[in-house]
């Protein structure tokens, strides 16, 4: 990849010469705000996720993350509530007024996840199914594009512009750790490419330590080290009782957890020019 990035590349800084920001209302994605996105793995229940909600809510969140359609490596793991999952975000999005967040998995449920989400997710998996990003470029609405677990930088970055060349500026990468030959976590958090990304494209970049670690504790720590590489927000699972979670528990923050990082990220924030509105 030459400086500056592919030729002719839509996403590229020689293209815009400026930091692109997505809107949603009056969050702002790649400015100087630090975007808390934040919520349960999946959407097990309409208590859970309300409640769930009131905390991402209370402590300073800006959206609320959560899975409709979960894609688990067992086909006997839980799938997720499904449209259930979706009217239920949908739901707590109107009692709090958090935005949402949501992945799509397949095509098939374009149309409907496009009604329910302000930000449609793309996971790891999907990151390649170009067929797909070919009709994500086709809406009106922020895409959030997660690197595959095995993705270059460059083949992360080219799957961004499949969505930009048909139509659709709106993409927000994550950086959620991909697979080395490490063990110690479920990841290796990959810092270099927030750096990067920030020098190279201008598209606003998320990350996502709950997987990109696999380790509650290790969460915080490098929810802060993201920022301070340059992260425009991060992307954390927080569940009100991880211990009960039906997915992910072991990554997932407690509340009192949740709140204690955003005040931590706080100050770190100021000492990036980047400020937390809470």
């Amino acid at each position: 990849m030459k400086k500056r990035g592919v030729d002719k590349m839509l996403s590229s800084v020689e293209v815009e010469k400026h930091q692109k920001i997505v809107e949603l209302g009056d969050i702002k994605i790649g400015g100087d705000e630090l975007v808390i996105m934040a919520g349960p793995c999946a959407v097990e229940s309409r208590e859970q996720l309300l409640e769930a909600a009131k905390y991402v809510k209370e402590y300073g969140g800006h959206i609320l993350r959560g899975g409709a359609f979960k894609p688990r490596t067992s086909p006997y793991s839980f799938q997720g509530l499904g449209e259930e999952g979706l009217k239920l975000l949908a739901e707590a999005r109107e009692e709090t007024g958090l935005k949402v967040v949501t992945e799509l998995m397949d095509s098939d449920d374009i149309e409907l996840v496009n009604h329910y989400a302000d930000i449609i997710q793309i996971g790891s998996r999907n990151m390649q199914n170009y067929g797909l990003l070919k009709k994500l470029g086709r809406l009106e609405k922020p895409i959030l594009l997660k690197r595959g677990y095995s993705a270059t930088i460059k083949e992360w970055i080219l799957a961004a512009e499949y969505i930009i060349a048909h139509g659709n500026s709106q993409v927000i990468l994550c950086e959620r750790g991909i697979r080395t030959f490490e063990t110690a976590t479920r990841n290796t958090l990959d810092l270099n490419a927030i750096a990067w990304i920030k020098e190279m494209t201008d598209l606003p970049i998320i990350i996502d330590p709950s997987h990109g670690t696999g380790k509650r504790s290790l969460v915080a720590p490098l929810a802060k080290a993201g920022v301070t590489a340059g992260a425009d927000g991060i992307i954390v699972e927080m569940h009100p009782y991880p211990e009960e979670a039906l997915c992910d528990g072991e990554q997932s923050l407690r509340p009192e957890e949740f709140a204690q990082m955003i005040k931590e990220l706080d100050r770190v924030a100021q000492a990036v020019d980047k400020r937390l509105v809470v």
